[in-house]
């Protein structure tokens, strides 16, 4: 039985995939991608920068600077409370730290 060389081999009639940062993605069809592209070129939103806006652009990088009114901080507090907050889902912490702004204006700390 003679084996087939690499080269020989059809191209695959599946789907295309790349690898960004370890997953691999589902790359679009050339169908899917002209049917894309003509729903961006239909969208009055669209908005496609000149050259020139593109040279002043500059690429963000991390997280977004914060207010620079927060102080990091250790803090221990009961796990219930934690729990409790924690159990509210997404924002948890800025919804303690909302509760205790309260709390200090009722007790009018640092009045």
């Amino acid at each position: 039985m003679k084996k087939r060389s690499s080269s020989s081999r059809k191209p695959s009639a599946g789907p295309r995939y790349r690898m960004w940062r370890g997953t691999r993605v589902i790359l679009p069809t050339p169908a899917e991608e002209r049917a894309i592209n003509r729903g961006i070129a239909a969208d009055p939103d669209t908005y496609v920068p000149t050259d020139e806006e593109f040279a002043q652009m500059k690429p963000l990088r991390g997280r977004p600077r914060g207010s620079g009114s927060r102080v990091r901080l250790t803090l221990r507090l009961d796990r219930d409370v934690v729990a409790r907050f924690k159990s509210t889902g997404p924002g948890w912490q800025t919804r303690l730290n909302e509760l205790l702004i309260r709390a200090a204006q009722r007790a009018r700390i640092g009045d």
